[in-house]
């Protein structure tokens, strides 16, 4: 697995509370088969997926991996 997903996985798991073994496999959420080389691409490219209750935003710049609970990005919009 791509060195970044997994980041995604381990922030996922962290925030909840478990093993990263213990998440829904992630091609059940997206294709792997078509990320992957997205995420090796030279090409400034910003993938956004959701994925066990959270949502994930790769960007560009160097890859960073940005993880928001769903739960709690819809909390914060309602208290606004």
């Amino acid at each position: 697995m791509h060195p970044t997903l997994v980041t995604a996985l381990d922030r996922i798991a962290a925030h909840e509370g478990y093993d990263p073994t213990a998440l829904p496999p992630l091609y059940e959420a997206v294709d792997t088969e078509a990320l992957i080389p997205l995420l090796e691409s030279p090409a400034p490219v910003t993938v956004r997926f959701e994925y066990a209750g959270s949502e994930v935003v790769i960007g560009p710049a160097s890859r960073e991996v940005t993880v928001t609970v769903l739960d709690e990005k819809r909390e914060s919009k309602r208290d606004q």
